[in-house]
């Protein structure tokens, strides 16, 4: 995990537009280039092969159409028709239906009620065929809203579908509670933004400590929690601490991101516990891309050995 300062360079990084140019010209080229990595591919063809072959190995998949922050209802309306059309591609291809998405992407800054509407077609296509619907937690500016709108639809009867979490926050614990009280699915994750302190620990020591706060508050608690880490000691906190609660192995899953830590993943398979595996495709992934670099030293040194591969 790299320092705030080293994040806030990634993240200034992402948005500049030279280098997003650079990026989307060598990082998709073809399978060695190094953004293939972390991303499936650019189509949902490609998602749903590398959902087939990860199913094959024994690993659950979440499948995530990258995108965020549009700034016109005609790109919210056509994330929401893309996310349809995957649903209706994943059925018919038999793999696992379980997606992820962002409400920025479905408008959220563009018209908060056309979001709403936007989401809804998404979580009816879901319930016609059977799908799960995540909805991704953005920067802290959207917690509350994000919170809210999930709470609105969870109200209207939209029961397959969850939220994330992100310890980083303060005010996360308190958030687990509220939706361990709805009964709703949580994605614990530590969390990717570039925060500031009156909203967020700057520490690893304090992020992992409220990390493990809150796994053991949503297994203890929670609905079908998802321990989403690449970090050992608390995957090996959270194994230890289920086995003291007689917490069984199918009421909860590890989750981890596509291409990150592949050693680990083997090992959780191994012991025996569930492991779903988040994977994005699509042609927005460069922001995505940058926040994965920001997040450990192991994933620069890869892209740069790639590069001068």
């Amino acid at each position: 995990m790299l320092g705030p300062v080293s994040k806030a360079v990634f993240h200034t990084l992402a948005g500049r537009p030279t280098l997003k140019r650079l990026a989307s010209r060598y990082g998709m080229r073809d399978a060695r280039s190094f953004a293939r990595r972390f991303i499936a591919g650019e189509t949902v063809g490609e998602a749903i092969a590398a959902a087939r072959a990860l199913q094959a190995s024994g690993l659950a998949v979440t499948l995530d159409y990258l995108g965020e922050s549009v700034s016109a209802i005609a790109a919210a309306d056509a994330a929401t028709r893309a996310y349809v059309a995957l649903i209706e591609q994943m059925a018919a291809a038999g793999v696992e239906r379980n997606l992820s998405l962002k409400l920025t992407q479905l408008g959220l800054t563009v018209d908060r009620a056309t979001c709403v509407d936007n989401l809804r077609r998404i979580l009816d296509s879901a319930t016609t065929h059977q799908a799960f619907v995540r909805i991704d937690m953005e920067d802290a500016t959207f917690t509350a809203v994000t919170l809210d709108i999930f709470e609105t639809v969870w109200h209207q009867g939209y029961r397959d579908a969850g939220v994330v979490l992100q310890s980083y926050l303060y005010r996360s614990e308190e958030d687990a509670r509220r939706m361990n009280t709805l009964g709703a699915r949580v994605r614990l994750v530590k969390g990717a933004y570039n925060e500031g302190r009156a909203v967020a620990y700057q520490a690893k020591a304090d992020v992992d400590a409220s990390f493990s706060r809150i796994m053991r508050l949503l297994l203890l608690e929670g609905t079908y929690p998802a321990i989403a880490t690449h970090d050992p000691m608390l995957i090996d906190e959270a194994c230890a601490f289920a086995r003291e609660r007689a917490v069984d192995r199918d009421r909860f899953e590890f989750q981890m991101l596509y291409g990150i830590r592949r050693d680990l993943q083997r090992e959780v398979l191994k012991q025996g516990f569930r492991l779903r595996l988040y994977v994005p495709y699509g042609t927005a992934w460069y922001p995505y891309f940058m926040r994965r670099l920001s997040e450990r030293p192991a994933n620069v040194l890869f892209v740069a050995r790639s590069l001068f591969r």
